[in-house]
């Protein structure tokens, strides 16, 4: 088995009428490029006013759908399985899309962090914890964000 970088799940909201131009895309494919990030899956959905996500864009291979649970709720065909969980804790991503939205969900393996995984494991050590820290706290605290 090959080793993986840490693997992030970004899930980004559009607004109503935005137009998807793939600048985010042609960015991702840029910082691929460089091996700093690999893009394992990007799935987009939008949420109906009644709830329901319908699938605007996903790969044949499902795995940001098996991770998320997001499946288009209005096709006939059976979604891919997600995963079993029955834990209140879990973060269900699907409650973070607002009504009427669109939202991508992008599996991004961080292959800048490999050297520094690898370093950790050796040293005997593991992650406990890991936050992304919000641009206005950096702000409160004196960095520009």
């Amino acid at each position: 088995m090959s080793t993986v970088g840490p693997v992030q799940l970004l899930l980004v909201g559009f607004e109503p009428d935005a137009p998807l131009k793939g600048e985010i895309l042609a960015e991702l494919e840029r910082l691929a490029e460089r091996d700093i990030v690999r893009v394992l899956d990007i799935l987009v959905v939008r949420k109906e006013d009644d709830g329901r996500i319908a699938l605007v864009e996903a790969n044949e291979d499902g795995v940001a759908v098996a991770l998320t649970g997001l499946h288009d709720e209005s096709a006939e065909a059976a979604p891919v399985p997600a995963l079993d969980v029955d834990d209140p804790d879990v973060w269900y991503v699907a409650d973070e899309i607002p009504a009427g939205a669109t939202a991508a969900v992008a599996l991004i393996e961080h292959r800048w962090a490999l050297g520094l995984k690898q370093a950790m494991q050796g040293a005997g050590g593991h992650l406990l914890a890991e936050e992304w820290i919000h641009p206005l706290d950096l702000q409160a605290v004196g960095i520009d964000a």
